[in-house]
C-alpha cells in the first residue's frame, strides 16, 4: 500500500510539470521511480518495471495535457499528422525491442537521450513569439519526419515518448515556435506512447497494479498544468524544462558510472 501511495504522489507532480512543459513527464518519472522509493525503505524498481510504469504515466499525462493546449490554439495539425504517424511505427519497434535489452544498456540510452536534450533545449530561437499563430507555421517535412523516427524507436526502447528529446529538436532543427512545440509535442508523444504502449503490454513488461495509481493522480495533474502553461513566458518554460532534464541525466550517469 505505501509503495502505490507513493507511486500516486510521484505520478501527481510528473502530471503537474508534464502539463506545464508540454512534455509526456517520461524523463522526470523514470528517475523519481529509481531512487525515491528505497528513500523511504522500499523496494527499489528496476529499470525493466521504471519503463513499463512511466509509459502508461505518459500515455495518461499526454491525453490530459493535449486537450488542454489544443483548447489555446498551439497544436498544429500538419505538424502532429507528419510526425505522428512516423512515431507511432518507430517507437513500436522500439519498446518490443527493449525486451531484448539490457537493465544497464537501457540506462545508458535514457541518460545519453538526456544529456543531448538538456544542450539543445538551451540553444536560442530566433524570433521565438509568446503568442505565435499556429495557421501560419511552415516546417520542412523531412527534417520533422527524420526527428520523428530516430525518436521514436529511442524512446520506445527506454519506455519513453520522447517528448523531453522531440521539443528540443522541434524547436532547434525544425524550427517550430516553441509554444507550439509544446502544444503539438503532447498530440505527437501521445502517438508515439500508445505504440510503446502497445509493445511494452504486448511482451510483458507492464505492471498495471502499479500503473493503476499513476493514472488516477497524472490525469487531473496535467490539466492543472497545462493550464498555468501559457501563463508563463517562453524563456522561463525552456529553462525549467532544461534543468529538469539536466539534472535527471547527471542522476543516471552517476548511477552507470558508479552503481
Amino acid at each position: 500500500m505505501e509503495t502505490l501511495l507513493l507511486i500516486a504522489g510521484l505520478g501527481a507532480v510528473t502530471g503537474f510539470l508534464s502539463g506545464l512543459l508540454g512534455i509526456g513527464g517520461g524523463i522526470v518519472m523514470a528517475p523519481l521511480l529509481l531512487y525515491v522509493p528505497p528513500l523511504f525503505g522500499l523496494e527499489a524498481l528496476n529499470m525493466r518495471t521504471v519503463a513499463g510504469l512511466t509509459i502508461v504515466q505518459g500515455f495518461a499525462a499526454c491525453v490530459s495535457g493535449a486537450l488542454t493546449h489544443q483548447r489555446f490554439h498551439f497544436v498544429s495539425g500538419p505538424l502532429v499528422a507528419h510526425m505522428g504517424t512516423s512515431i507511432f511505427v518507430a517507437a513500436a519497434l522500439g519498446g518490443a525491442a527493449a525486451n531484448f535489452a539490457s537493465n544497464r544498456l537501457l540506462l545508458a540510452v535514457f541518460g545519453s537521450l538526456a544529456a543531448v536534450a538538456a544542450v539543445l533545449i538551451l540553444v536560442p530561437m530566433r524570433q521565438d513569439l509568446e503568442q505565435p499563430e499556429v495557421q501560419e507555421l511552415g516546417f520542412s517535412r523531412s527534417r520533422a519526419v527524420g526527428s520523428a523516427i530516430g525518436v521514436g524507436v529511442l524512446g520506445g526502447l527506454v519506455g519513453q515518448g520522447g517528448s523531453f528529446i522531440l521539443i528540443p529538436l522541434m524547436t532547434w532543427f525544425v524550427r517550430v515556435p516553441t509554444r507550439i512545440a509544446i502544444g503539438s509535442n503532447l498530440a505527437i508523444v501521445l502517438l508515439s506512447t500508445t505504440a510503446a504502449l502497445l509493445g511494452k503490454a504486448i511482451t510483458g513488461q507492464i505492471d498495471w497494479l502499479l500503473a493503476a495509481p499513476l493514472v488516477l493522480a497524472v490525469v487531473p495533474a496535467a490539466h492543472i498544468g497545462g493550464r498555468l502553461s501559457r501563463r508563463v513566458p517562453v524563456i522561463r518554460l525552456r529553462r525549467v524544462l532544461a534543468v529538469l532534464i539536466a539534472a535527471a541525466a547527471l542522476r543516471i550517469w552517476l548511477s552507470i558510472l558508479l552503481p
